[in-house]
């Protein structure tokens, strides 16, 4: 056998190419998926194509059935969570139209969300207006790619950033059950007397707003051509870059949410946990990073009328709550795995 062949012979086994001829692979059909079908903010085939990646990526490191194993109950325990979401809907509870609004103009003695739109908003889209854009969408993608590289680091850490993940996932089922709330947006399309008996959906939800604001009132624009009302425009960014079918796949999955799960926001709620859980484990940049995309993700919220105040203080009071228990209960298996075991007595 010449040394040629034998080159050969070692590349075709040398797992180290394969991988990266897998991930280029993986790498090509995300960009065509890109390209084709848009951005994947459904959460079906976000966590397909993150898994695809993962199993590419694990060529040469790992066995490629612990992608099956760690990620396939996550993904089955997040599709519950979309099964049931909406439980609160056949439970007719009341919502609450007026709870937020009390909350937060007794916090800051006006409604953030008409002044924060009475001050910055502007007739059309400014060039700032993608990051908010940007921001809020990345909610659907940040948390999923932080776990997959998590994954890649640490199984372990992981395991404990899935579970928190999953605990505040449902803690905040919870809240959309017991405590279905109207957000921002909608009271802005709705007077107190069409929604005094709390109704769920409402037909002023559907219409469009009008000059008045509805229950958060009138907002004051300081820009000339802005609306006088509250809008909700957290899509809005897009068109500055001419990227309409992102502003219509948003606005498509917005309409077919739970438009009453405001309390608490799991927006905030996941990107404080996120903030929170890599604290520890990343430098002085990577905290100013993490806990700066918390921030910016709860002023977008608020300013773009997705969220109240009320809300994004709750969820960020959960994740706080979620990472105390993960810690606890870490603490509590890692003591039990190290504890000495007591010496076997002999009797006589």
């Amino acid at each position: 056998m010449g040394w040629r062949e034998r080159s050969w012979r070692n590349r075709l086994t040398d797992l180290t190419l394969w991988r990266w001829v897998a991930l280029s692979v993986w790498l090509g059909v995300v960009i065509w998926h890109l390209a084709v079908l848009g951005l994947a903010f459904d959460r079906t085939r976000l966590l397909l194509l993150l898994c695809t990646g993962l199993a590419a990526a694990c060529i040469g490191r790992r066995n490629v059935l612990t992608v099956l194993v760690d990620w396939l109950p996550f993904a089955a325990i997040l599709l519950l969570y979309d099964f049931t979401r909406n439980i609160a809907q056949w439970m007719d509870m009341p919502t609450q139209w007026a709870l937020a609004i009390d909350f937060d103009h007794a916090l800051f003695g006006v409604n953030p969300t008409a002044w924060l739109q009475s001050q910055l908003k502007q007739d059309q889209p400014p060039w700032w207006e993608v990051i908010t854009s940007v921001v809020y969408m990345s909610y659907f993608i940040v948390p999923y790619a932080a776990a997959a590289v998590l994954w890649l680091r640490n199984r372990h850490v992981w395991r404990r950033y899935a579970a928190g993940f999953l605990l505040l996932t449902f803690l905040a089922l919870i809240g959309y059950t017991l405590v279905p709330a109207a957000p921002p947006w909608a009271a802005a399309q709705c007077n107190a007397v069409e929604v005094q008996d709390h109704p769920r959906h409402p037909s002023c939800m559907d219409r469009a707003p009008y000059a008045g604001g509805g229950m958060l009132g009138e907002v004051d624009p300081h820009h000339d051509g802005a609306e006088p009302y509250v809008q909700r425009i957290s899509a809005r960014g897009w068109e500055v870059l001419d990227i309409h079918a992102a502003s219509s796949l948003l606005k498509l999955g917005q309409a077919k949410a739970n438009l009453v799960a405001a309390v608490p926001s799991l927006h905030a709620g996941l990107t404080m946990f996120l903030a929170l859980f890599m604290w520890p484990r990343v430098r002085a940049l990577g905290r100013t990073l993490f806990l700066g995309y918390a921030f910016a993700m709860a002023f977008t919220l608020v300013y773009t009328a997705e969220h109240y105040v009320f809300d994004i203080v709750l969820g960020w009071g959960l994740a706080a709550l979620v990472i105390v228990i993960v810690n606890v209960v870490d603490r509590r298996m890692l003591a039990r795995r190290i504890r000495p075991q007591a010496p076997e007595t002999v009797s006589l």
